[in-house]
């Protein structure tokens, strides 16, 4: 079943109808030796295996075999969740440790995805565009070519409350650490969002904005573009 992941009521068709999912992983000290169940996998030997399966199924496994199982440690980091994680094994950018990014986002060729960033569903991320630390990309954010979202930076998405106009960051732009564009804001090309700001509407191409709520305070010229470039190395 196909869905649009522009509109924010298709996400939440997508999310409603996603089969929930309880995934759970086991080390079980015992004797799971010619045990077979649909759904599950178990590796090992000599009486060490790891289970992988829903916890639903496990569970069951484990009562149904407890006189084979001395003890066992369960592990878990969802429950009934509705979207996966992308698949990121084909994904020409560079990734780091303890990113999360959901099922159903776009990421373009030399794009950087450090640690702890957050993008959700229905997110696109531009060629060579780095989304910092602890930075978030929300449902539906565009981000367009060689922009820096600073870390710990927020560019809200845009489901609850439904909003057909996505937030968006043009090309060539910086967004600042832990500034705040909020639900459907576009920021122009080649802007320049001051760190800690907040933006809560519509910035121009090639302007410098600050403050809470952002105003625009200059124009970008050769000083700011020295301060702002990127650096071409990080993103080979």
């Amino acid at each position: 079943m196909s869905y649009d992941l522009t509109d924010p009521y298709e996400i939440a068709r997508y999310i409603k109808e996603a089969k929930k999912s309880t995934p759970v992983k086991v080390y079980v000290d015992g004797d799971l030796s010619n045990i077979f169940e649909d759904g599950i996998e178990i590796y090992g030997s000599n009486n060490f295996y790891v289970v992988f399966g829903e916890s639903s199924s496990v569970s069951d496994l484990i009562i149904k075999n407890k006189d084979k199982i001395n003890k066992f440690r369960l592990e878990q980091d969802r429950r009934n969740s509705a979207i996966p994680l992308m698949d990121i094994t084909s994904i020409d950018a560079r990734i780091e440790p303890g990113a999360i990014i959901r099922d159903k986002v776009s990421i373009d060729k030399n794009a950087v995805i450090m640690m702890g960033a957050v993008i959700n569903i229905g997110a696109e991320i531009g060629e060579g565009s780095m989304i910092d630390m602890n930075a978030v990309v929300g449902a539906r954010g565009k981000i367009g070519k060689r922009v820096h979202l600073g870390a710990g930076a927020v560019l809200a998405g845009v489901l609850e409350p439904p909003s057909k106009s996505p937030s968006e960051i043009g090309d060539d732009v910086l967004v600042g650490a832990n500034a705040v564009i909020l639900e459907g804001v576009k920021i122009g090309k080649g802007s320049v969002v001051a760190a800690g700001s907040v933006v809560v509407e519509d910035v121009p191409e090639n302007v410098v904005v600050a403050g809470t709520p952002a105003k625009i305070i200059k124009q970008v010229d050769n000083q700011t573009k020295d301060k702002t470039k990127l650096m071409d190395d990080l993103r080979k």
